[in-house]
């Protein structure tokens, strides 16, 4: 910062800015219930408590919290986590506007301020230094202290954080502190029963269902594969999406091809073991 510059007051976002980041679904997103996960989730917001999601690639970790987000009429603001995200990234920065410089709050801060969920994508890929900028709102005290302006927001009604991870991807050296899992509330998230699945694909790709559960059949085959090495199985949004090809005219095994074995594995035999199944199938 310049010794002249002109620190504009903090003040309240403008209308304009609060719906910045922050997004409100005036549509249901579609999300198929797999167990108590609903009432689970809605009991934690209302007690003000964190939720901790834990499950593979494409399990409907994230279409979870959008419907949430739109069951409970709060808007949500989603932070893809990275190995360079800073605590700044996340509370705000001071930034030159011609010959003023002035205060811009980041995500976790609007959400704070205005009763958003924040939704922490993938959160170990964050650095530990940065995570633990939410641990006091995650208690009782549910506040957000910003040092660079000596402001203390208190997280308005309606806030919650919610954070998620691959437990398939877990590293020793990226993981949760015990310090940041023990705040939260954990729900499992896994690939759905294969009846369940089908309604899914048939619902999200328009599909027939005939197609949907054959699309199934191939996911829970693949799957099988990890004990060949494959790193993990396909989600459910790979299925979806090889069903959005093959509804628009696309034949299924190259359907298939592009939208679930490209996207899995570049092992040959991987590959080809893949190859094998889809054309058993279709």
């Amino acid at each position: 910062m310049t010794p002249n510059a002109k620190i504009q007051p903090i003040a309240p976002p403008s209308p304009s800015v609060l719906a910045e980041g922050l997004r409100r679904f005036e549509h249901q997103p579609y999300y198929l219930p797999t167990g108590n996960e609903v009432e689970v989730f809605s009991t934690a917001h209302a007690r003000g408590l964190g939720v901790m999601l834990k499950g593979p690639t494409g399990s409907g970790k994230t279409r979870f919290v959008e419907h949430m987000a739109w069951r409970l009429g709060r808007p949500l603001i989603t932070i893809a986590c990275h190995d360079d995200l800073s605590a700044s990234d996340l509370t705000g920065r001071y930034l030159i506007l011609g010959e003023e410089t002035v205060w811009v709050d980041g995500p976790l801060t609007t959400a704070a301020r205005h009763g958003a969920i924040c939704y922490l994508d993938e959160v170990v890929e964050a650095r530990q230094d940065t995570v633990v900028v939410i641990h006091p709102l995650t208690d009782d005290r549910r506040i957000l202290p910003i040092e660079k302006t000596g402001e203390l927001i208190e997280a308005a009604p309606g806030f919650q954080l919610v954070i998620s991870y691959n437990p398939g991807y877990q590293h020793a050296i990226k993981d949760l502190k015990p310090s940041t899992r023990q705040r939260f509330v954990t729900l499992e998230f896994d690939h759905p029963a294969a009846s369940s699945e089908a309604e899914i694909v048939v619902h999200e790709a328009g599909v027939k269902p005939a197609i949907a559960r054959g699309l199934v059949e191939l996911a829970d085959r693949v799957r099988r594969l990890k004990e060949q090495g494959l790193a993990e199985g396909p989600g459910t949004r790979l299925l979806v999406s090889a069903g959005r090809l093959i509804a628009d005219g696309i034949s299924p095994a190259d359907a298939c091809r592009v939208a679930l074995t490209g996207p899995l594995t570049d092992d040959p035999d991987l590959v080809a073991a893949i190859s094998d199944l889809v054309a058993a199938l279709f």
